[in-house]
């Protein structure tokens, strides 16, 4: 962990020391303690002790010198490196990278961190020595953390406070199986450092009426998706899915659009899975000629950020020959926007908290 603390700053100071005038940065140091949440039967058995480790983070301030930075109150991003020690020997521990941002409220005293990005478990499942670990299938996956917490800067010099609640979440999206992952529930507190000597003075130029007042013509995107993915039958096989996509957006003002558009879903693990099911269980009525293809229709919003966007959509399936996890979807995930109509996107699509897999997609915006 003394190696791991050493590159986080290191880099972190290089960051700062090569900054320009318009932001500052900071470094924070969170130990954190807590429980794994029984979101799911199947992971009793891995619930034994209280989950703890450690979040490192460097985040860089915003002040108001873009426009964006002021209408969402003047937010950090960052990245941030974790250790979790899972108190469980089947379970392992994880090393945890991602990027995130930090948004405040209540005159800057609340924080609210948000990140996303890849995990590494070291004990994950095997059928022969591991059988028990049905939470983490594979050695890489996804993590989610969020970090709600009372924030003070430079109490003491440039040092500060902050304490409250996280949770982090592990799971590889059902790349491969099984996948029922783990949600950490905890109490953090941290130390904070500035790596400048003093803030810049927030800026307060923009129009908050014309931002509200702005608005688009209707905008048509298409999309294509891709990933791989498993069925919830351990050793049944991975394979690749495809997704197209067409929607119409409205933007009404600068933060938000609404979307309403279709998905065409090519899940070849469904074939697998049809197949299995009418060989398995010739009582439950698949003849195994069920087509693997769906269609869905759905309602969404775009949440503009910069150049990158919150995507969240609600779907519901208009063709659902095969019976797989309910007939409503939900995806949610990051755009990034290249060269104003172009951008790329990571969105993870699921049926409630079950995950179905994620999707690496390039799409237009005209």
């Amino acid at each position: 962990m003394r190696q791991i603390f050493l590159c986080v700053f290191c880099l972190a100071f290089s960051f700062s020391f090569s900054q320009d005038k318009t932001h500052t940065s900071y470094v924070d140091v969170n130990y954190f303690r807590g429980n794994i949440a029984l979101h799911n039967n199947e992971i009793l058995h891995l619930i034994k002790g209280h989950p703890e480790g450690v979040i490192l983070g460097w985040s860089k301030k915003t002040y108001g010198f873009e426009d964006w930075e002021q209408r969402f109150n003047y937010p950090d991003y960052g990245f941030s490196l974790a250790y979790q020690n899972l108190k469980n020997d089947v379970l392992g521990n994880t090393i945890s990278l991602y990027a995130h941002y930090n948004f405040y409220f209540l005159k800057r005293n609340i924080m609210f961190r948000i990140g996303q990005g890849l995990a590494y478990n070291t004990n994950p499942y095997d059928r022969e020595t591991n059988f028990k670990n049905v939470a983490f299938g594979s050695k890489f996956g996804s993590s989610t953390y969020v970090m709600l917490n009372y924030k003070k800067e430079r109490i003491f010099d440039r040092f500060g406070l902050q304490s409250g609640f996280s949770l982090i979440h592990y799971s590889n999206a059902n790349v491969k199986s099984p996948n029922n992952g783990t949600n950490s529930i905890t109490f953090n507190v941290g130390v904070t450092y500035s790596l400048d000597d003093e803030g810049l003075e927030y800026q307060h130029t923009i129009d908050k009426k014309q931002d509200q007042a702005f608005s688009e013509p209707i905008k048509y995107n298409f999309a294509f998706r891709t990933g791989i993915n498993e069925s919830d039958i351990v050793g049944s096989g991975q394979f690749a899915m495809y997704v197209v996509s067409a929607y119409a957006d409205k933007r009404i003002n600068k933060k938000s659009a609404f979307q309403l558009g279709a998905d065409v879903f090519f899940s070849n693990f469904l074939k697998e899975l049809i197949y299995y099911r009418s060989v398995a269980f010739p009582n439950q009525g698949v003849s195994g000629n069920e087509d693997y293809k769906r269609i869905g229709v759905f309602a969404g919003h775009e949440l503009f950020v910069n150049k990158t966007s919150l995507l969240t959509q609600l779907g519901y399936y208009v063709y659902y020959p095969f019976d797989f996890e309910g007939r409503t979807y939900v995806r949610i995930g990051l755009k990034r926007y290249f060269f104003k109509k172009w951008f790329g996107a990571i969105t993870l699509k699921a049926h409630g908290a079950k995950a179905e897999g994620v999707e690496f997609g390039v799409g237009v915006r005209l």
